[in-house]
This record gives C-alpha cells, structure tokens and sequence, in this order.
C-alpha cells in the first residue's frame, strides 16, 4: 500500500496550494482519509478528515473556513486546497487513511495505519 502526496512548494501569505494524495494497493471505498502535519520543531497535528462517502468532514479550528478537504473514490485520491496560506502552515503535510476508523477517533494519528510520504509546504512572510 502507498500514499503519494503531491503539490507541496514555496508561496507567499495570502497564497492558494493544493495538495492531492492516491492510493495505490488498497481500496478505499469504505477508508477515512485526512491529513496531518508537522512543523519544524513541533508535534504533528491533525488538520482534516473525511469520512468513506465524504458526508462527514472535520477541521481543526486552526484551518477552518480555509482549508477545504474532498475525495474522488474513483481515482483513490484526496485533496486538501488551502487558501490564505500563512507562514504558521509551514509544515510536512501528510495523508492518511484506513478503514473502520470511527468518529471519535478520526482526528488521532493511531486511528490511520496507512500513511504518505508527507509533502514540504513552506509559506513566505
């Protein structure tokens, strides 16, 4: 099983970025997927998730209202488009996913067991 982040990079605040992640070597019709990340010098965080239908999505309230996460079952991949990007999101952004992860869980790193390669996001002042 491997998740392959794509579309970290170098912007300026105020600046847009979309991240994408596939899946390849699993299913993941009925997978949780999110991201995570980790700054330099600080714990990894969760940011989003979204449940298997894409019905249920949850933020932390350090992203919410700019940040927005999808899924397209069919190509096995999530997004993350981040707006009014801040030198605060500098970090290594990763994906996650796996299946039977319930609600109450679903922003804990112990509740993925599958994880990318994490992508480097670096927002300029």
């Amino acid at each position: 099983v491997q998740l392959q982040a794509f579309g970290g990079g170098l912007v300026q605040a105020g600046d847009s970025l979309k991240l994408s992640c596939t899946v390849s070597g699993r299913t993941i019709r009925t997978d949780a997927m999110g991201w995570f990340r980790q700054a330099p010098g600080k714990e990894r965080e969760f940011i989003a998730a979204i449940s298997w239908s894409g019905g249920n999505i949850y933020y932390a309230d350090s992203v919410k209202g700019r940040f927005t996460i999808s899924r397209d079952n069919a190509k096995k991949t999530v997004f993350l488009q981040m707006n009014s990007l801040q030198p605060e999101d500098t970090a290594v952004y990763y994906c996650v996913a796996d299946g039977g992860v319930i609600q109450s869980e679903i922003r804990r790193m112990r509740a993925y067991g599958y994880w990318g390669q994490g992508t480097l996001v670096t927002v300029s002042s």
